[in-house]
């Protein structure tokens, strides 16, 4: 019988998980919502389905692992601004169901550890990740080991205040990029305009009860010249721009990555928008020694993350990617 694996990326909408094989090969996914309003046990309900629907009886699971967004210490959820969960002792949880080793970790630090053990961070030291999907997560590795600071709660990128009293954020702060530049944010600003009277594509998608914005919906009506998505979506990327050229200031990394659901829908087209912004405000000198890249892995990034997160755990290693 045959080693497995399951890694796991919880987030604020969906819940996605991969089974991996003893050589580190996805073998078969799933996804399920996160049902995040529904209450803790309703999430953590969701992400047992998950599991469930990956198990396989051909092989045996050796063990968990998970990014969640959030502040997290030794397996207990602390914070999540998109999840209900508060001190919730979710690698206790997962032990006692399935009487496994469980390995728990932010979501953004994650993907990072992803993109640099199995992506195009692969041999880089210094590196820093943006995820940008329904909030804005980030990860920082300084040579050669992810940065959690003082404790464990550092990268928080997608708390960097970037106005100066602006928008309402979740973590309770005003002017963060991911109240500026997130899903959630560029929602709400859609929301905001249709509401004063523009016209938009989404104007009668957003109508509907319970639609959620698509990021691939985003390309395309940039990509079809929606007048309010071109001005929403180049505000964004400046303001992402602004950030990295802070970052690449303050931490002169050899690598910027960006990853997350509305980045991977955008592409180029707002990758090109963020390092004009960045040339434009970072020290000459640091930012032509600095590349600013797409993550090729995709989602995947967080599930090859909660796979690293493994094998540091267990002191092992997967051959994968």
């Amino acid at each position: 019988m045959s080693d497995q694996y399951i890694g796991l990326d919880i987030g604020g909408t969906k819940i996605l998980g991969a089974l991996f094989d003893e050589e580190g090969k996805i073998i078969k996914r799933s996804k399920k919502q996160s049902k995040a309003d529904r209450g803790e046990e309703v999430i953590f309900g969701q992400v047992c389905k998950v599991i469930d629907s990956l198990r396989d009886d051909s092989g045996r699971l050796v063990a968990i692992g998970a990014g969640v967004p959030g502040v997290i210490d030794r397996g207990r959820i602390l914070f999540s601004p998109n999840l209900s969960w508060k001190d919730y002792p979710l690698e206790e949880k997962l032990v006692q169901r399935y009487s496994v080793p469980a390995y728990i970790g932010n979501d953004a630090n994650v993907s990072l550890l992803g993109v640099w053990k199995h992506g195009i961070g692969k041999g880089c030291s210094n590196l820093v990740g943006f995820f940008v999907g329904t909030g804005i997560g980030g990860g920082i590795v300084i040579n050669g080991s992810i940065f959690g600071g003082s404790t464990g709660g550092a990268g928080e990128i997608g708390h960097m205040i970037v106005l100066p009293d602006g928008p309402l954020c979740g973590c309770g702060a005003r002017g963060c990029l991911e109240s500026l530049a997130s899903k959630t944010a560029i929602t709400k600003i859609f929301r905001s305009q249709i509401a004063r009277g523009r016209k938009t594509y989404f104007e009668d998608l957003l109508s509907r009860e319970g639609y959620v914005l698509k990021s691939s919906h985003l390309k395309e009506a940039y990509v079809g010249g929606d007048s309010l998505t071109v001005e929403v979506m180049d505000r964004a990327a400046d303001y992402l721009g602004i950030a990295t050229a802070s970052v690449i200031n303050l931490l002169n990394p050899q690598l910027v990555v960006f990853g997350g659901g509305v980045i991977e829908a955008m592409g180029e087209l707002m990758i090109e928008r963020i390092k004009a912004k960045a040339r434009e405000l970072a020290i000459p000198g640091l930012f032509s020694a600095c590349r600013i890249e797409l993550s090729e892995l995709g989602d995947d990034a967080s599930l090859f993350g909660a796979i690293s997160l493994i094998e540091n755990g267990l002191g092992i290693i997967l051959q994968g990617r």
